[in-house]
């Protein structure tokens, strides 16, 4: 049974949601305030997290960065009520892997959550049992770990998940609307400049020189090419 994490301070909209999730078979664990609900990350287990973005004490923007700081890869939807773009690309760049726009209707939420859950799935029963190097690094895209030198580095889900999608596609060229469609799983007109953020991420890790990139190679005015030797 997978586990979810509601972080809200709406009571109504905990209990709501937390019904209808059980009903959906799924094991709910819950919490109103910010502090509390990161306590609960970096300390328990879980397989999706439902992350309000406006909460008491700690926001849902500082939990976010924090998890992924300390190397929680769990996916996480952020609710929020604001419309602004700013605000859904700062979310995206902190390592949420979607959000969902309150009022929202329990249908959009559950395919949200159950696409999420099936492509974590599909990258846990992946071919890739072992670790692959990809420049700087070795990873595990089954186990979600990133070494280097011997040692594990931090990285969060949505980053395995753009390296895998261009590890599976080396040689092509991948245009930054795929990314968006494939990796995030959303029809938002989010700024491709997120991408472009998350490919810096990816180069300053697995690149002997990020400015001199030789492995995720830009290609001018389509989107970015995965070399591997």
């Amino acid at each position: 049974m997978k586990k979810i994490l509601i972080v809200e301070d709406e009571l109504n909209m905990v209990n709501g949601l937390k019904d209808n999730l059980e009903f959906e078979g799924y094991e709910i664990d819950t919490a109103i305030e910010g502090r509390t609900g990161l306590q609960k990350i970096l300390q328990l287990r879980y397989d999706l997290i439902l992350l309000d973005i406006m909460l008491p004490e700690v926001s849902g923007f500082d939990i976010c960065r924090t998890a992924r700081k300390e190397g929680i890869n769990t996916p996480i939807i952020l609710l929020t009520a604001k419309g602004e773009e700013i605000d859904k690309v700062l979310g995206l760049e902190l390592g949420a892997d979607d959000y969902i726009t309150k009022p929202f209707s329990l249908r959009e939420l559950l395919a949200r959550i159950k696409a999420i859950l099936r492509r974590s799935t599909g990258l846990e029963d992946g071919a890739e049992s072992e670790f692959v190097t990809i420049g700087n690094i070795k990873v595990n895209f089954k186990n979600y770990v990133a070494l280097e030198g011997g040692g594990e580095i931090k990285m969060s889900h949505k980053e395995f998940e753009v390296l895998h999608y261009m590890y599976e596609n080396a040689g092509k060229i991948i245009h930054r609307d795929d990314l968006i469609s494939r990796v995030w799983s959303i029809d938002y007109d989010i700024n491709t400049r997120t991408v472009d953020n998350f490919i810096l991420k990816l180069r300053q890790k697995i690149e002997a020189d990020a400015n001199k990139p030789k492995i995720i190679l830009t290609v001018h005015g389509l989107g970015y090419k995965m070399i591997l030797s």
